[in-house]
């Protein structure tokens, strides 16, 4: 496995997997707590996993939490996604950058998302089911969503949406939702 920064958002990471592939299918380690600790992202704090499946042209997002924000590790284990991050943290070098990738159950690739930046992503399959570690127990409380369709960030999805959440669709602007951040 190897790590490799994302350029556009200043601490996080994609982790590539080392397949190994016969005629029966593959076989990889989807987490190695020396290569995550390599790259100065404690390998023991994470509290949490939790797994979604989505059917095709669902958006789940855009996510984030207020206070001490959340960290967490993404990846596809099955289908495809089309993964956004946002960095919205104010004094990082990468403030309001975006980044996107298809994420896959072929690659395993994990994508590390820095406290502070926002979440989201599009199901290109259907099914397609995400798998998630965050660094700190969930809070209701502290949920933050930002509208999917926010022209400010102008995200352009792959397909048309078909379905989200009554939070999703009525999450608020972007600005909006910097205040409640702030």
């Amino acid at each position: 496995m190897k790590a490799m920064p994302v350029p556009g958002i200043s601490g996080a990471y994609l982790f590539e997997p080392t397949p190994h592939a016969d005629e029966r299918g593959f076989f990889c380690r989807t987490f190695d707590r020396e290569v995550v600790a390599s790259v100065g992202i404690d390998p023991d704090g994470f509290a949490q996993d939790s797994l979604s499946r989505s059917r095709r042209g669902v958006v789940r997002g855009l996510h984030l939490r207020s206070g001490a924000g959340e960290a967490k590790l993404v990846r596809c284990s099955s289908g495809l996604v089309f993964d956004a991050v946002v960095d919205l943290r104010p004094g990082s070098p990468t403030y309001r950058n975006q980044e996107f990738f298809e994420l896959s159950g072929d690659t395993q690739v994990t994508l590390y998302v820095p406290a502070g930046c926002a979440h989201g992503f599009q199901a290109l399959t259907d099914p397609a089911d995400v798998s998630y570690r965050i660094d700190r127990p969930h809070d209701p409380a502290e949920d933050v969503a930002i509208a999917f369709d926010d022209p400010e960030l102008g995200i352009r999805w792959p397909l048309p949406v078909t379905l989200m959440s009554a939070r999703d669709k009525a999450a608020p602007s972007l600005a909006e939702a910097t205040r409640v951040l702030t």
